[in-house]
């Protein structure tokens, strides 16, 4: 085969109407469309808010002071700029790939599995460190309404103080697979519940933490530099990925033109403003030189306690956030596993990923898993490690949408568009660069295990994905 042809084969791109035309169907069955604007936009809400409050506050805010709020902002920005993008793409390309069938669209095939290959580590390895947290904050609603804790062996990581494996994490993926097999609008109904327990939850602290608020906790404002606003930010980005979830669901919304660019932009607005909210209140009533790194996963619950001087805030608020992370390993794996479904039917991974039950209309094979995988990462793997990964593969995944949108632009100006990107060319430009400065914030080991998975998907591609493509087969 000349270098031509391979070139050929690996760049060539899947006509958009042929992958609007395959959506929704899968092997045995297709999925149902019944996902409302509403159960949308709560569905990235869900799989969004939470994480970076209820879990990774505590780690970020001893790295810039009391200007994490600027990093809270900065990467809100960041993700503004990408959200846009995806609001585009996903209004013109509405299908359950997300960027992956996007840079399919635009790309070509090679940039679209190395799309979905870091797709597959924002989705599982975000999920697996959320399902971190979710022990302590369990152990922390359990000591303030039972006055006992479950021991240290199975609530947290290798690694961590008297670790062994992480039981508690586990059990909560396990509970959201549950629930996904029994089908999209179940799930979204139950999301639907989480997603207003968790943000009542989230103003109740808002409200006590005020309480006890004090301007000098914020001064000096920014006593790390920007380089610590950066690196705030780099690790606080992670908390915002979850605003790509509605387009996962591009084949289970009953109008995905008109519904996936609005749920998508209206998640982001309502999950920056929740951020700023609670790190203002949380700083407000706690200075940052308190926050201790070693008890981060239940930062808040420990404040609300502060504040009032009793243990019953702490008790809501823990609650607030058992709930919180069961709503984003809900949506997260629902996510995950759409995204391979859309690979599954492109004959890029093995085709039981896009395999229908009959019954429920759900991916059942999929869905158990992508849980087992999840499992693993959630009980082997400490969350420091797990966050700081899936920012690099959500940033990289991000920065190919923002270029999308550019090639399908000029490639494909015809093509009906419910929503376009503002000022464009330079919104998706600017999207592509804030990613690039947000993963130079990361730490080197990072962008090394960043590498060597970037290296394990090619060697994945050319050894199955490459000889199975669907596209390629055609043109053999």
């Amino acid at each position: 085969m000349s270098r031509l042809t391979l070139a050929r084969r690996l760049f060539r791109t899947k006509p958009t109407e042929r992958i609007i035309a395959e959506g929704g169907h899968g092997e045995g069955g297709e999925l149902r469309r019944t996902m409302s604007l509403w159960q949308l936009t709560l569905f990235s809400v869900g799989a969004t808010l939470g994480t970076g409050i209820f879990v990774i506050l505590g780690q970020a805010v001893p790295k810039a002071g009391p200007a994490v709020v600027v990093s809270f902002v900065l990467a809100a920005i960041t993700a503004l700029f990408s959200a846009l993008s995806y609001a585009e793409l996903a209004g013109t390309i509405p299908v359950s790939g997300s960027s992956y069938s996007y840079a399919y669209a635009t790309l070509g095939e090679l940039v679209a599995w190395i799309c979905g290959w870091c797709l597959m580590l924002e989705y599982a390895v975000s999920v697996a460190a959320v399902a971190v947290g979710w022990g302590e904050y369990l152990n922390s609603f359990l000591r303030s309404l039972f006055g006992f804790t479950l021991p240290a062996a199975i609530t947290r990581s290798p690694g961590q103080d008297g670790g062994v494996i992480n039981v508690t994490a586990i059990v909560i993926v396990l509970l959201a697979t549950w629930l996904l097999l029994y089908g999209a609008s179940e799930s979204a109904t139950a999301n639907a519940v989480f997603v207003m327990i968790k943000v009542v939850v989230l103003l109740f602290f808002c409200v006590v933490a005020f309480t006890a608020f004090q301007a000098k906790n914020f001064t000096p404002f920014a006593p790390l530099g920007v380089a610590g606003i950066t690196a705030a930010a780099s690790q606080v980005f992670f908390s915002y990925i979850g605003f790509d979830a509605a387009s996962t669901a591009g084949e289970e919304a009953k109008n995905p033109k008109r519904d996936l660019p609005l749920a998508i932009i209206l998640s982001l607005v309502i999950v920056t403003a929740v951020y700023v909210l609670v790190a203002l209140a949380a700083i407000g009533a706690m200075p940052w030189t308190e926050f201790d790194p070693k008890r981060t996963e239940a930062s808040l619950s420990y404040i609300a306690d502060l504040a009032v001087g009793a243990t019953w805030p702490g008790l809501i608020v823990s609650f607030g956030a058992v709930i919180a992370i069961a709503s984003v390993v809900l949506t997260v794996i629902f996510g995950q596993t759409r995204i391979l479904f859309a690979m599954s039917r492109d004959g890029l991974i093995p085709r039981v990923f896009q395999r229908v039950d009959m019954r429920h209309q759900v991916p059942v094979a999929n869905t158990l898993i992508v849980a087992a995988f999840i499992s693993v990462l959630a009980g082997l793997v400490p969350l420091g490690q797990l966050a700081e990964a899936t920012s690099i593969g959500t940033l990289f995944a991000f920065a190919i949408v923002n270029v999308g949108v550019l090639v399908l632009r000029y490639r494909s100006p015809e093509l009906p568009r419910t929503f376009r990107t503002p000022l464009f060319p330079a919104t998706p430009v600017l999207g592509a660069v804030f990613c690039l400065v947000v993963m130079a914030g990361l730490a080197g080991v990072t962008w090394v295990a960043f590498g060597l998975w970037m290296l394990v998907g090619l060697i994945c591609y050319f050894l199955y994905g490459y000889g199975h493509s669907r596209l390629n087969a055609e043109v053999r």
